[in-house]
């Protein structure tokens, strides 16, 4: 069991300073939430070592066997896992450090075999070629399993734990979490679409379409990280809890509208980048509403910051 921090519950305007509440998050953590920012660390910089890598070489970015793979999975999971080792620390988890340890080991085998495989210039997921090939995708497949299970235990101690929190940071690490559930649940389908496709239609075919939902997964997957900082930097304005409570609210409803129209779009095989005006309009005012939150609290917290 562990507390959620009073800085986070209690806010006091004109207390300390962003950059200083930043020092102080690293210096409280416990040993496994520094190794897991550690690691979370090296697979954003594994991440950006391809995108460097691509962008010399002229590497293809597209096709199941491109250095992208590596690239976006080092970036997304070290993103990933750094964010949920924060939002965790906020809340009341039973064995947290057990979950949070068995989040980040999933988290590293994930990103090296799609970077092994990438780098052999294999496919990663949906590949039975050969006994390796196929211990890695089975693999890849637990690891997700075990991603999924991990994200439900910390989705119900959004719910179960997060008493304490003010009511803003409640609603925002709730909804990022639930979203986020979202996010593993559309990777579980693409899956599942993918082996199905594989053995009715072969891997041309699969690793042509079971792409189609990674819009909504990368929408989806970094709610977590967007809403609890947007709390966090709105507890750092001075403003009363209901001033921000409304904000975190316009925030939430503009982030769940986004993640739905998205969804749509997915799943109606829609071009992310070509939707019909309605579905772009809407996606477009989502994705503003939540910038213009963002800028009303950097704001705040310059007011604030100029006031004390």
């Amino acid at each position: 069991m562990n507390p959620p921090p009073t800085t986070v519950t209690s806010p006091s305007p004109g207390r300390g300073t962003v950059l200083g509440d930043l020092r102080r998050i690293p210096a409280e953590a416990r040993p496994v939430e520094r190794l897991a920012c550690v690691v979370a660390a090296m697979l954003v910089v594994g991440g950006l070592v391809h995108v460097a890598i691509l962008l010399a070489t002229g590497g293809s970015w597209t096709g199941p066997t491109s250095l992208r793979k590596a690239a976006t999975f080092g970036l997304s999971f070290g993103t990933t896992l750094a964010t949920v080792t924060w939002v965790t620390s906020l809340l009341r988890v039973r064995a947290r450090t057990s979950w949070l340890a068995l989040f980040t080991a999933a988290c590293v085998v994930e990103t090296v075999l799609v970077s092994v495989q990438a780098w052999r210039g294999v496919p990663s997921h949906l590949n039975f070629g050969t006994p390796f090939d196929a211990a890695v995708a089975m693999t890849l497949a637990g690891g997700g399993a075990v991603i999924v299970v991990v994200g439900i235990v910390f989705g119900v101690a959004g719910f179960a734990g997060a008493a304490a929190l003010a009511p803003d940071m409640r609603l925002a690490v709730r909804t990022g979490l639930v979203v986020l559930l979202a996010a593993f649940a559309t990777d579980a389908v693409m899956i599942a679409h993918g082996v199905t496709t594989t053995r009715t239609l072969g891997p041309d075919v699969a690793y042509a379409t079971a792409g189609s939902l990674k819009p909504l997964h990368f929408v989806a997957m970094h709610a977590v990280l967007v809403l609890p900082a947007l709390a966090w930097l709105l507890c750092r304005t001075g403003w009363d809890a209901a001033r921000r409570l409304v904000v975190v609210r316009v925030a939430v409803v503009a982030d769940v509208v986004l993640t739905a129209l998205v969804g749509v779009e997915a799943f109606a095989g829609v071009p992310p980048l070509a939707p019909p005006a309605a579905l772009g309009w809407g996606t477009g005012a989502a994705l503003a509403v939540l910038v213009a939150a963002g800028a009303v609290a950097l704001t705040g917290v310059v007011r604030g910051t100029r006031a004390g």
